[in-house]
Protein backbone atom coordinates (compact mmCIF):
# COMPACT_ATOMS: atom_id res chain seq x y z
CA UNK A 1 0.00 0.00 0.00
CA UNK A 2 2.85 2.54 0.87
CA UNK A 3 4.54 1.32 -2.17
CA UNK A 4 1.53 2.41 -4.40
CA UNK A 5 1.14 5.75 -2.87
CA UNK A 6 4.86 6.47 -3.44
CA UNK A 7 4.07 4.77 -6.85
CA UNK A 8 1.60 7.88 -7.26
CA UNK A 9 3.36 10.48 -5.54
CA UNK A 10 6.52 10.09 -8.19
CA UNK A 11 3.91 9.74 -10.32
CA UNK A 12 2.41 13.29 -9.84
CA UNK A 13 5.48 15.20 -9.26
CA UNK A 14 6.53 13.93 -12.28
CA UNK A 15 3.11 15.30 -13.56
CA UNK A 16 3.42 18.76 -12.38
CA UNK A 17 7.01 18.82 -13.82
CA UNK A 18 5.93 18.13 -17.15
CA UNK A 19 3.21 21.03 -17.00
CA UNK A 20 5.44 23.39 -15.49
CA UNK A 21 7.95 22.11 -18.80
CA UNK A 22 4.92 23.24 -21.51
CA UNK A 23 4.08 26.06 -19.13
CA UNK A 24 8.14 27.25 -19.35
CA UNK A 25 8.09 27.12 -23.49
CA UNK A 26 4.95 28.99 -23.95
CA UNK A 27 6.54 31.90 -21.31
CA UNK A 28 9.67 31.49 -23.27
CA UNK A 29 7.28 32.07 -26.90
CA UNK A 30 5.13 34.66 -25.91
CA UNK A 31 8.17 36.67 -24.70
CA UNK A 32 9.88 36.62 -27.71
CA UNK A 33 7.16 37.32 -29.79
CA UNK A 34 7.24 40.60 -27.58
CA UNK A 35 10.88 40.82 -28.20
CA UNK A 36 10.80 40.68 -32.14
CA UNK A 37 8.64 43.81 -32.13
CA UNK A 38 12.11 45.74 -31.19
CA UNK A 39 13.73 47.53 -33.70
CA UNK A 40 16.40 45.40 -35.80
CA UNK A 41 14.75 42.23 -34.08
CA UNK A 42 12.07 41.64 -36.72
CA UNK A 43 14.72 39.89 -39.25
CA UNK A 44 15.65 37.27 -37.09
CA UNK A 45 12.21 36.60 -36.40
CA UNK A 46 10.73 34.95 -33.63
CA UNK A 47 11.54 31.55 -34.33
CA UNK A 48 15.11 32.32 -34.04
CA UNK A 49 14.52 35.03 -30.85
CA UNK A 50 12.55 31.98 -29.12
CA UNK A 51 14.87 29.43 -29.29
CA UNK A 52 18.00 32.45 -27.92
CA UNK A 53 15.47 33.09 -25.52
CA UNK A 54 15.03 29.49 -24.32
CA UNK A 55 19.06 29.03 -24.31
CA UNK A 56 19.79 31.97 -22.74
CA UNK A 57 17.07 31.12 -19.89
CA UNK A 58 18.37 27.52 -19.11
CA UNK A 59 22.18 29.00 -19.25
CA UNK A 60 21.11 31.40 -16.49
CA UNK A 61 18.26 30.05 -14.66
CA UNK A 62 17.82 25.97 -15.72
CA UNK A 63 14.52 24.04 -15.75
CA UNK A 64 12.32 22.67 -13.26
CA UNK A 65 12.42 19.12 -11.91
CA UNK A 66 10.79 16.69 -14.43
CA UNK A 67 10.14 19.54 -16.58
CA UNK A 68 12.26 17.88 -19.73
CA UNK A 69 9.23 15.99 -20.78
CA UNK A 70 7.10 18.87 -20.95
CA UNK A 71 9.81 20.64 -22.65
CA UNK A 72 10.03 18.23 -25.10
CA UNK A 73 6.44 17.98 -26.38
CA UNK A 74 6.65 21.52 -26.85
CA UNK A 75 9.39 21.09 -29.33
CA UNK A 76 8.43 17.64 -30.79
CA UNK A 77 4.76 17.22 -30.97
CA UNK A 78 3.90 21.13 -31.08
CA UNK A 79 6.29 21.35 -33.63
CA UNK A 80 4.92 19.04 -36.07
CA UNK A 81 1.21 20.62 -35.73
CA UNK A 82 2.78 23.99 -36.49
CA UNK A 83 4.14 22.60 -39.29
CA UNK A 84 1.01 21.24 -40.52
CA UNK A 85 -0.68 24.24 -40.08
CA UNK A 86 2.13 26.16 -42.49
CA UNK A 87 0.63 24.16 -45.21
CA UNK A 88 -2.45 26.86 -45.70
CA UNK A 89 0.33 29.37 -46.50
CA UNK A 90 0.78 27.35 -50.09
CA UNK A 91 -1.27 27.93 -52.88
CA UNK A 92 -0.11 25.03 -55.50
CA UNK A 93 -1.66 27.06 -58.24
CA UNK A 94 0.71 30.00 -57.75
CA UNK A 95 3.83 27.69 -57.70
CA UNK A 96 2.78 26.04 -60.58
CA UNK A 97 2.08 29.25 -62.40
CA UNK A 98 5.43 30.99 -61.72
CA UNK A 99 6.68 29.00 -64.67
CA UNK A 100 9.00 26.72 -65.14
CA UNK A 101 12.48 28.62 -65.09
CA UNK A 102 11.54 29.94 -61.56
CA UNK A 103 10.60 26.36 -60.38
CA UNK A 104 14.00 25.00 -61.90
CA UNK A 105 15.74 27.57 -60.45
CA UNK A 106 14.41 26.62 -57.21
CA UNK A 107 15.04 22.97 -57.12
CA UNK A 108 18.52 23.25 -58.79
CA UNK A 109 19.48 26.08 -55.30
CA UNK A 110 18.13 23.50 -53.20
CA UNK A 111 20.11 20.54 -54.56
CA UNK A 112 23.14 23.09 -54.82
CA UNK A 113 22.86 23.82 -51.19
CA UNK A 114 22.20 20.14 -49.36
CA UNK A 115 24.83 19.07 -51.85
CA UNK A 116 27.75 21.74 -51.31
CA UNK A 117 27.12 22.25 -47.60
CA UNK A 118 26.65 18.20 -46.99
CA UNK A 119 30.06 18.00 -48.73
CA UNK A 120 31.85 20.78 -46.90
CA UNK A 121 30.97 19.30 -43.41
CA UNK A 122 32.68 15.37 -44.37
CA UNK A 123 35.91 18.01 -45.41
CA UNK A 124 35.52 19.93 -42.14
CA UNK A 125 34.40 17.08 -40.31
CA UNK A 126 31.38 18.24 -39.22
CA UNK A 127 28.50 15.62 -36.95
CA UNK A 128 26.84 14.26 -40.43
CA UNK A 129 23.41 15.08 -38.86
CA UNK A 130 24.64 18.60 -37.96
CA UNK A 131 25.83 19.00 -41.80
CA UNK A 132 23.22 18.03 -43.30
CA UNK A 133 20.31 20.30 -41.29
CA UNK A 134 22.11 22.81 -41.70
CA UNK A 135 22.47 22.05 -45.50
CA UNK A 136 18.44 21.63 -45.16
CA UNK A 137 17.84 24.50 -44.03
CA UNK A 138 20.02 26.57 -46.17
CA UNK A 139 18.63 25.45 -49.20
CA UNK A 140 14.70 25.35 -48.54
CA UNK A 141 13.48 27.30 -45.87
CA UNK A 142 15.13 27.62 -42.81
CA UNK A 143 13.87 26.73 -38.95
CA UNK A 144 11.10 24.94 -41.06
CA UNK A 145 12.77 22.61 -42.76
CA UNK A 146 14.94 21.78 -40.34
CA UNK A 147 12.22 21.02 -38.05
CA UNK A 148 10.63 18.81 -40.46
CA UNK A 149 13.89 16.84 -41.52
CA UNK A 150 15.40 16.50 -37.82
CA UNK A 151 13.21 13.99 -36.22
CA UNK A 152 13.45 11.58 -39.80
CA UNK A 153 17.23 11.24 -39.22
CA UNK A 154 17.06 10.85 -35.11
CA UNK A 155 19.25 13.94 -34.60
CA UNK A 156 19.47 15.43 -30.96
CA UNK A 157 18.18 19.12 -29.60
CA UNK A 158 21.48 20.24 -29.67
CA UNK A 159 22.42 19.42 -33.21
CA UNK A 160 18.98 20.99 -34.37
CA UNK A 161 18.93 24.45 -32.26
CA UNK A 162 22.58 24.95 -33.59
CA UNK A 163 21.45 24.06 -37.30
CA UNK A 164 18.63 26.22 -36.72
CA UNK A 165 20.86 29.20 -35.10
CA UNK A 166 23.11 29.07 -38.49
CA UNK A 167 21.06 29.04 -40.83
CA UNK A 168 19.65 32.46 -39.13
CA UNK A 169 21.93 33.84 -38.21
CA UNK A 170 23.56 33.80 -42.06
CA UNK A 171 20.57 34.45 -43.48
CA UNK A 172 20.32 37.58 -41.34
CA UNK A 173 23.68 38.75 -42.23
CA UNK A 174 22.69 38.31 -46.03
CA UNK A 175 19.74 39.81 -46.30
CA UNK A 176 21.46 42.89 -45.07
CA UNK A 177 24.20 42.71 -47.57
CA UNK A 178 21.53 41.65 -50.30
CA UNK A 179 20.07 45.37 -49.57
CA UNK A 180 23.40 47.22 -49.42
CA UNK A 181 24.56 45.61 -53.22
CA UNK A 182 20.90 46.07 -54.88
CA UNK A 183 21.85 49.10 -56.75
CA UNK A 184 24.79 47.57 -58.07
CA UNK A 185 23.65 43.99 -58.81
CA UNK A 186 22.48 45.41 -62.51
CA UNK A 187 19.05 43.13 -61.65
CA UNK A 188 15.65 44.52 -62.61
CA UNK A 189 13.12 44.46 -59.66
CA UNK A 190 11.26 41.34 -60.38
CA UNK A 191 14.85 39.31 -61.30
CA UNK A 192 15.81 40.85 -57.51
CA UNK A 193 12.99 39.43 -55.95
CA UNK A 194 13.58 36.18 -57.93
CA UNK A 195 17.11 36.36 -56.69
CA UNK A 196 16.49 37.13 -53.26
CA UNK A 197 13.60 34.44 -52.96
CA UNK A 198 16.00 31.71 -54.69
CA UNK A 199 18.86 32.31 -52.00
CA UNK A 200 17.75 33.63 -48.83
CA UNK A 201 17.26 31.45 -46.72
CA UNK A 202 13.91 32.01 -44.35
CA UNK A 203 10.55 33.73 -45.40
CA UNK A 204 11.49 36.76 -42.86
CA UNK A 205 14.75 37.04 -44.87
CA UNK A 206 12.99 37.10 -48.22
CA UNK A 207 10.96 39.74 -47.22
CA UNK A 208 13.23 42.00 -45.33
CA UNK A 209 15.46 42.03 -48.11
CA UNK A 210 12.88 42.91 -50.84
CA UNK A 211 10.19 45.25 -49.32
CA UNK A 212 12.46 48.18 -49.20
CA UNK A 213 11.99 48.05 -52.91
CA UNK A 214 8.59 47.67 -53.39
CA UNK A 215 5.60 45.30 -54.29
CA UNK A 216 7.24 44.31 -57.65
CA UNK A 217 10.48 43.33 -55.90
CA UNK A 218 8.16 41.50 -53.26
CA UNK A 219 5.63 40.05 -54.43
CA UNK A 220 8.56 37.83 -56.64
CA UNK A 221 10.72 37.60 -54.11
CA UNK A 222 7.63 35.71 -51.83
CA UNK A 223 6.33 33.69 -54.61
CA UNK A 224 9.54 32.50 -55.24
CA UNK A 225 10.34 31.59 -52.03
CA UNK A 226 7.23 29.42 -51.57
CA UNK A 227 8.30 27.65 -54.34
CA UNK A 228 11.00 26.38 -52.03
CA UNK A 229 8.84 25.83 -49.07
CA UNK A 230 7.08 23.65 -51.50
CA UNK A 231 10.10 21.55 -51.64
CA UNK A 232 9.94 20.72 -48.45
CA UNK A 233 7.90 17.39 -48.72
CA UNK A 234 9.47 15.70 -51.03
CA UNK A 235 13.35 17.17 -49.95
CA UNK A 236 12.22 15.65 -46.14
CA UNK A 237 11.28 12.21 -47.64
CA UNK A 238 14.56 12.03 -50.00
CA UNK A 239 16.83 12.67 -47.10
CA UNK A 240 15.47 11.14 -44.84
CA UNK A 241 15.30 7.62 -46.66
CA UNK A 242 18.86 8.42 -48.49
CA UNK A 243 20.48 9.17 -45.14
CA UNK A 244 19.28 6.68 -43.03
CA UNK A 245 20.40 3.80 -45.54
CA UNK A 246 23.25 5.56 -45.52
CA UNK A 247 23.94 4.22 -41.54
CA UNK A 248 25.59 0.94 -41.67
CA UNK A 249 24.97 -1.94 -38.67
CA UNK A 250 27.38 -5.05 -39.03
CA UNK A 251 27.49 -3.98 -42.76
CA UNK A 252 23.57 -4.00 -43.24
CA UNK A 253 21.60 -0.90 -43.84
CA UNK A 254 18.99 -0.15 -40.75
CA UNK A 255 15.81 0.56 -43.48
CA UNK A 256 14.02 -0.39 -40.55
CA UNK A 257 14.66 2.32 -38.31
CA UNK A 258 13.99 4.92 -41.21
CA UNK A 259 11.27 7.56 -39.69
CA UNK A 260 8.36 8.34 -41.85
CA UNK A 261 7.42 11.68 -41.36
CA UNK A 262 3.74 11.43 -41.08
CA UNK A 263 3.02 15.17 -40.49
CA UNK A 264 4.21 16.12 -43.70
CA UNK A 265 1.11 14.38 -45.61
CA UNK A 266 -0.82 17.00 -42.70
CA UNK A 267 1.31 20.20 -44.50
CA UNK A 268 0.59 18.23 -48.20
CA UNK A 269 -3.46 17.93 -47.14
CA UNK A 270 -3.24 21.58 -45.74
CA UNK A 271 -2.20 22.69 -48.83
CA UNK A 272 -4.09 21.38 -51.03
CA UNK A 273 -7.77 22.09 -48.93
CA UNK A 274 -6.39 26.22 -49.51
CA UNK A 275 -5.49 25.13 -53.30
CA UNK A 276 -9.06 23.76 -53.22
CA UNK A 277 -10.68 26.74 -52.09
CA UNK A 278 -12.04 24.65 -49.21
CA UNK A 279 -10.58 26.94 -46.59
CA UNK A 280 -11.86 30.95 -45.94
CA UNK A 281 -9.51 33.45 -46.22
CA UNK A 282 -10.23 33.96 -42.30
CA UNK A 283 -10.19 30.73 -41.43
CA UNK A 284 -6.60 30.43 -43.31
CA UNK A 285 -5.53 33.43 -41.39
CA UNK A 286 -6.03 32.32 -38.33
CA UNK A 287 -4.71 29.17 -39.09
CA UNK A 288 -1.29 30.74 -40.07
CA UNK A 289 -1.53 32.69 -36.61
CA UNK A 290 -1.99 29.80 -34.74
CA UNK A 291 1.12 27.95 -36.62
CA UNK A 292 3.06 31.00 -36.31
CA UNK A 293 2.53 30.98 -32.11
CA UNK A 294 3.21 27.00 -32.11
CA UNK A 295 6.28 27.32 -33.95
CA UNK A 296 7.57 29.77 -31.84
CA UNK A 297 6.71 27.65 -28.72
CA UNK A 298 8.19 24.60 -30.14
CA UNK A 299 11.30 26.64 -30.97
CA UNK A 300 11.60 28.28 -27.30
CA UNK A 301 11.14 24.36 -25.92
CA UNK A 302 13.97 23.64 -28.07
CA UNK A 303 16.33 26.68 -26.66
CA UNK A 304 15.20 25.24 -23.28
CA UNK A 305 16.79 21.84 -24.48
CA UNK A 306 20.30 23.17 -25.49
CA UNK A 307 23.19 22.80 -23.62
CA UNK A 308 25.15 25.37 -23.75
CA UNK A 309 28.41 23.70 -24.12
CA UNK A 310 27.19 21.43 -26.82
CA UNK A 311 25.85 24.67 -28.47
CA UNK A 312 29.30 26.16 -28.34
CA UNK A 313 31.46 22.89 -29.30
CA UNK A 314 29.06 22.03 -32.35
CA UNK A 315 28.38 25.57 -33.46
CA UNK A 316 32.02 26.80 -35.32
CA UNK A 317 32.02 24.41 -37.68
CA UNK A 318 28.40 24.25 -38.56
CA UNK A 319 29.10 28.30 -39.20
CA UNK A 320 31.83 27.94 -41.48
CA UNK A 321 30.52 25.54 -43.51
CA UNK A 322 27.34 27.89 -43.58
CA UNK A 323 29.00 30.96 -44.52
CA UNK A 324 30.86 28.76 -47.47
CA UNK A 325 27.54 26.80 -48.95
CA UNK A 326 25.71 30.32 -48.93
CA UNK A 327 28.48 32.53 -50.78
CA UNK A 328 28.64 29.70 -53.24
CA UNK A 329 24.88 29.91 -53.76
CA UNK A 330 24.60 33.35 -54.01
CA UNK A 331 27.03 33.36 -56.63
CA UNK A 332 25.65 30.68 -58.60
CA UNK A 333 21.86 32.32 -58.32
CA UNK A 334 22.32 35.17 -59.06
CA UNK A 335 24.87 34.04 -62.23
CA UNK A 336 21.72 31.79 -63.07
CA UNK A 337 19.42 35.04 -63.45
CA UNK A 338 21.69 36.93 -65.46
CA UNK A 339 22.16 34.20 -68.07
CA UNK A 340 18.39 32.58 -67.97
CA UNK A 341 15.48 35.20 -69.39
CA UNK A 342 12.69 35.34 -66.51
Amino acid sequence: MQENSLLTSNQQRKFRGEIRGLILAVVVGVLAHNIVSLPLLSIPGPLIIAIIVGVTWRALMGIPAHASAGIRLASKKLLQLGIILMGVRLNLNDIFTAGPQIILLDISVIVLAIGIIYYLGRIYRVEKKLALLTAVGTGICGAAAIAAVAPTIKSDEDETVVSVATVAILGTFWSIIYILLQPYLGLSLKEYGIFAGATLHEVAHVVAASQPFGSAAADMAILTKLGRVAMIVPVTLVTSFWFNLRIKDKGKSRINDIAIPWFIFGFIAMSCLNTAGLIDRNLASLMLQASAIILTVAMAGMGLSVNLKMFKRMGQKAFLIGIIGSVIISIAGFLAIRIISF
